[in-house]
């Protein structure tokens, strides 16, 4: 792999807790009962989890509600293992620059991140962080029995390696599906869309604007995440291949078909402000009634179920995405997982480890998400296990009809580790095919034209 740097960018020790029971009487006696009882599950894992004692850690985080359940449970981690946990929330938009400034100093500032499971090949490539495998191996660090890596989304995991060594552990992640009102299809007899043209029937069928009901929107605004969230499975659906003959293509016939599904889509069934929405933008509209159906990912379903605001709840139903002519069915994979930097120290990387084992084992994966005491559940856990346990398949199948079905369904079928190029140059391949993609959703340049300019933008950049 060629070397890519862009141009700029605790507590209770058994003894002192014996110490302070005995001073301050039975309030404190239950408190450090039920600390105890928290605590258990992880004390069965054969590691010594205070070894680093001490050690502080700065972690960067989005403000999402999967990660603020995380920083909830954040005093049972220093209980149980003495580490300091500094948490510094950073907008989407800015936490990949951040992060990889960061990296490229070599300060140290953040141990772990919130990462683009596409950043990792640039990552790898610098030797920004380290491979995981180190500390999974280590019987010191890991109880590999009690971690129980397998039962981790295998999707997630391969999104998250390079050369098939793994650099990030997910932590939260989400796969793309179908969203319908069940009761709009119903009336006109129509059933999901098992395919991309079946998909443009129906939003042809649903269309009826003067209603101010539009029958389909994806992602329009411009972004490696926005636009290029979903052009890329589309791409992968008709056959198109990132690295065909070895070399980065991005103009060939099946990226024109591709991307000329996306805009007939668009301009044809989707209200003219979604050529700047991002999934927010979609899912408050479907909440709103104004959309008969969107492709996105599964974890928008808590935005159009939230009763303050939703018009909809009661009426929506899920699918999986629709196959291409290809016959494939192609869904993001992406996930936030947790790198540890190579450029700190050993103690604070073993600490960063222990953090990182904690907040992605089964039973912090439980606590954040159907067992939390707050009002925000979490829909992406990373664990096969917990997606099987009827208390969460419960509390999910709440979001509609064939929400479980449709979302594991993708997460075991329909992911596919290539369906975005993963190479080091990915943070401008991917600006540049945004670009790409709204100037002809704009009607600026003509599809071929479009392509042949992102292709010629992106040669140079393959060649270092």
């Amino acid at each position: 792999m060629t070397s890519f740097k862009p141009t700029r960018r605790t507590l209770l020790k058994t003894g002192t807790a014996a110490a302070a029971l005995a001073t301050f009487g039975p309030g404190i006696l239950r408190h450090a009962s039920a600390q105890d009882a928290d605590l258990a599950p992880y004390k069965s894992a054969q590691i010594d989890w205070q070894q680093v004692s001490g050690e502080t850690i700065t972690v960067a985080v989005i403000p999402a509600s999967y990660f603020e359940n995380l920083i909830t449970l954040a005093p049972q981690f220093k209980a149980l293992t003495g580490i300091d946990v500094r948490f510094e929330k950073i907008p989407p938009a800015q936490i990949r620059q951040k992060s990889v400034i960061d990296l490229t100093s070599k300060t140290g500032t953040y141990a772990t991140h919130a990462a683009d499971p596409m950043y990792y090949a640039l990552y790898a490539a610098n030797k920004w962080v380290e491979p995981l495998d180190t500390y999974l191996n280590d019987k010191a660090l890991t109880d590999q029995a009690w971690f129980k890596l397998d039962d981790i989304i295998p999707a997630w995991r391969s999104a998250n390696g390079i050369d098939g060594k793994l650099y990030g552990m997910p932590y939260d992640g989400e796969v793309t599906i179908q969203v319908y009102r069940k009761d709009l299809y119903d009336a006109k007899g129509l059933k999901p869309a098992d395919t991309l043209e079946a998909y443009m029937a129906n939003a042809s069928a649903l269309n009826t604007p003067n209603d101010r009901v539009w029958g389909a929107a994806l992602r329009g605004v411009a972004g490696a995440g926005q636009n290029m969230y979903i052009y890329p499975s589309i791409f992968r659906e008709f056959g198109g291949d990132w690295m065909k003959g070895g070399k980065l293509t991005v103009n060939g016939p099946e990226a024109g078909a591709a991307l000329a599904w996306y805009v007939d889509i668009m301009k044809k069934y989707a209200p003219t402000a979604a050529a700047n929405w991002n999934w927010p933008d979609i899912a408050d509209a479907f909440s709103q009634g104004t959309v008969a159906s969107y492709i996105d990912a599964h974890s928008s379903a808590s935005v159009i179920n939230n009763p303050e605001k939703s018009k909809v709840i009661g009426k929506v139903a899920y699918a999986r995405w629709p196959k291409g002519p290809s016959g494939k069915r192609t869904t993001s994979i992406w996930n936030w997982g947790f790198p540890i930097n190579s450029a700190l120290p050993e103690k604070k990387r073993k600490a960063t480890w222990l953090f990182i084992q904690w907040a992605a084992s089964a039973e912090t994966q439980a606590r954040t998400a159907h067992r939390f005491a707050g009002p925000t559940k979490r829909s992406g856990v990373n664990r096969t296990s917990v997606w099987k346990d009827p208390d969460y398949i419960k509390l999910m199948s709440g979001f509609g009809d064939n929400f479980v079905e449709a979302t594991m369904g993708a997460l075991q079928d329909d992911t596919d580790v290539d369906w975005r190029p993963r190479v080091p140059q990915w943070p401008a391949i991917g600006d540049t095919m945004a670009t790409a993609i709204q100037s002809a959703l704009s009607g600026q340049a003509t599809i071929k034209a479009a392509l042949d300019d992102a292709q010629r933008r992106i040669e140079p950049m393959m060649r270092g």
